[in-house]
């Protein structure tokens, strides 16, 4: 079978790093550090795990961190080559494992991608884990498979940018009938969505700024709204289909991201602007809660200085290697910086509940609104102009770009 794999190679990430800002087609081609492949079909790791026809596979902004070689190397030890791309998947189980349960062949599924001891085979848990944090799980190089901390950057388990992939019934969520395969490819980030809502819990007379207007930071919006949150949102949107989404989706005032954002944010939030002898201004005041949604250096820089004294700081995008960053916000303001990876148990109006069963059920609720972010699917042959236009939202107008086998 044909699937986009990640090649290991030192010269081809240090070319890939180099001159792919400047010349983007090295991304996909004879050169980088992905390429689509013939490969076997995964194998079940044990006779407790299912094997999954893909359905539909989301490009993930961590996925594009990945191929273009400009993400941090710190998960670097934690994963296993060669790997198939593709954490954000839908499919249909196909082949059951003679000691698999708690699903069947034929179940249509989202998977959490998270390996824990559970899906590793580890009897004795972690704390992580026991704690109901798998997503942070202490074992990630032990167990039943190779090394890596989710589906899709594990040799083992393959990933949805192919046609099959493995899974433990750990990490399987049935789907019901009604919720379509483009509402349900938005599960696993719109999960981590609710998770770093849910752990910065911003108070309703708070206001507060979403940083970055991707998938992520629009997701965020509906998950503040999804779960009842009347705080008052500013979105910070640098594209002009994103502020139009964001506002969809429950913003309350739009902030443009380009040189004026200081200004702007001034005279949204009554904070005033200070400009230092050198580098960005000073701000005096800011919002009670600021979620960073794009992790690059710049945001980063910026949240720390738009966010008020005792405030929160959710870092919910992935992380880039925090160059140029001025942590004096932090320390003088007293700020929490909060970190919202992934997903795990939550709980919610004193109930415990998988973050993922949470999500799907506001998904389900919120699935005609929610259904437009997949603006553009693809077949896996097609996957440069896939990639072309998950990396160029600006030019595509597209918020979420996937991989479908399935109509959906």
């Amino acid at each position: 079978m044909q699937a986009i794999q990640y090649l290991k190679s030192i010269p081809r990430y240090l070319l890939t790093r180099s001159l792919g800002p400047r010349w983007p087609a090295l991304y996909t081609g004879p050169t980088a550090c992905i390429a689509l492949r013939d490969v076997p079909e995964p194998r079940l790791p044990t006779p407790r795990w299912v094997k999954v026809r893909t359905r539909m596979s989301g490009i993930c902004g961590s996925d594009l961190a990945t191929l273009t070689a400009q993400g941090s190397p710190y998960f670097s030890p934690l994963t296993s080559c060669p790997f198939v791309l593709g954490h954000e998947n839908v499919g249909e189980v196909v082949e059951m494992g003679p000691e698999a349960d708690g699903c069947a062949v034929g179940d249509r599924i989202v998977i959490a991608p998270a390996l824990s001891c559970t899906v590793r085979g580890i009897a004795e848990e972690c704390p992580a884990c026991r704690a109901g944090h798998f997503a942070h799980c202490e074992n990630i190089l032990r167990g039943d498979i190779s090394p890596g901390i989710q589906t899709g950057y594990c040799r083992d388990t393959g990933g949805g940018w192919s046609p099959l992939f493995v899974a433990h019934p750990f990490q399987v969520h049935r789907l019901p009938e009604d919720l379509p395969d483009r509402v349900a490819v938005l599960a696993e980030p719109f999960a981590c969505a609710v998770h770093g809502v849910l752990a910065v819990a911003p108070p309703d007379t708070a206001t507060v700024l979403v940083l970055g207007c991707g998938t992520m930071g629009l997701l965020t919006i509906a998950a503040l709204r999804a779960l009842g949150h009347r705080c008052r949102i500013l979105a910070m949107a640098r594209h002009p289909h994103q502020r139009e989404w964001a506002r969809k989706l429950g913003a309350d005032s739009l902030l443009d991201a380009g040189r004026g954002r200081y200004e702007d944010f001034c005279a949204q939030t009554g904070a005033t602007c200070h400009p230092p002898e050198l580098g960005k201004p000073v701000l005096l005041g800011g919002v009670e809660v600021t979620f960073d949604c794009v992790g690059s250096a710049a945001t980063l820089d910026d949240a720390l200085r738009f966010t008020r004294p005792r405030g929160t700081v959710g870092l919910v995008g992935m992380p880039a290697i925090p160059k140029n960053v001025d942590w004096t916000p932090l320390w003088y303001k007293g700020l929490r910086v909060q970190g919202t990876y992934a997903y795990g148990w939550e709980t919610v109006n004193g109930q415990r509940v998988r973050t993922f069963d949470l999500a799907l059920g506001l998904l389900r609720q919120h699935a005609a609104e929610l259904a437009p972010l997949v603006g553009a699917t693809f077949r896996l042959s097609e996957y440069r102009q896939a990639l072309a236009c998950a990396l160029h939202t600006g030019r595509s107008g597209v918020v979420k770009t996937a991989f479908a086998w399935e109509s959906g």
